[in-house]
């Protein structure tokens, strides 16, 4: 079996619009260029066969083993692209992480992992419960991916509807994003010397 991340990129200075009324634009370009760069070095230290990135500008990133560039039609459009490259890549497995965790570990892609071996569909919550930060997918699969506001709910029917009803994974390090300004003071408060700029 061969398991590949897949790591949607936003262009680094127009992601974390929200908080725009806490940061900076240079501040937040700095904070998505250190959670991509902490979330392609987890990928890379897991044994996993490899990691596709997909990036708006289609450039080689330094951690990245394949880059394909994103059109514009989208995040569900972007993903679904790169399934096909990722099936002649050899992909059995598909594990879609999101670039902005920063507290994300090896051991949480290897859970991911393992669940998706089971059940064929797994799908880790955001710390609302309502997102999905990460999902794992058996390949190739009729699943139709469901991203945006509110997709961890579509996400399980969509695992329903296929009749591979989704593990859910719950781990604090595929829980926790940053998107609202509560996010930030979080991840401040942690003291972490890589987010110090903030």
């Amino acid at each position: 079996m061969s398991t590949w991340a897949l790591v949607p990129v936003k262009a680094r200075d127009s992601g974390k619009q929200r908080l725009a009324s806490v940061l900076s634009e240079s501040q937040r370009t700095a904070l998505n260029g250190a959670m991509l760069e902490h979330v392609l070095a987890v990928v890379r230290a897991t044994p996993l066969a490899g990691v596709l990135v997909i990036s708006p500008t289609g450039a080689p990133l330094p951690q990245a083993t394949h880059v394909l560039r994103d059109p514009g039609a989208g995040l569900n459009a972007a993903l679904e692209l790169a399934v096909p490259e990722l099936l002649a890549l050899g992909a059995t497995r598909a594990l879609i992480v999101f670039a902005d965790l920063p507290l994300l570990t090896c051991e949480d892609l290897l859970a991911l992992e393992q669940a998706t071996a089971s059940s064929a569909v797994a799908l880790a919550p955001d710390h609302t419960g309502t997102g999905t930060n990460a999902l794992g997918l058996a390949l190739p699969s009729p699943f139709r991916l469901q991203f945006g506001v509110g997709s961890c709910a579509r996400h399980q029917l969509e695992a329903e509807r296929i009749g591979r009803p989704a593990a859910l994974v719950l781990r604090a390090g595929l829980a926790f994003d940053v998107d609202e300004p509560a996010d930030l003071e979080r991840l401040r408060a942690r003291a972490d010397p890589r987010y110090a700029f903030l």
